[in-house]
């Protein structure tokens, strides 16, 4: 598959899985016991747990096109 289209379709699935996660974590936040030694452990988890699936992605797309 050529660069381009991988960007396209890489970018077209991070964007909208970002948010859905934002939200998500936001959401399961909101649930959590009002404990500051609870809360900010989540949210620092929370807020760099999204990279490591977006490393391989962006992998996947700055990948060179494979030769037949």
């Amino acid at each position: 598959m050529p660069p381009r289209y991988k960007k396209l379709i890489g970018f077209s699935l991070f964007l909208p899985t970002l948010l859905l996660y934002f939200f998500a974590a936001a959401a399961l936040g909101e649930r959590l016991p009002h404990n500051q030694l609870l809360l900010v452990p989540y949210y620092i988890v929370a807020g760099v747990a999204w990279a490591f699936p977006t490393k391989y992605l962006l992998q996947w797309m700055n990948a060179p096109a494979k030769q037949r």
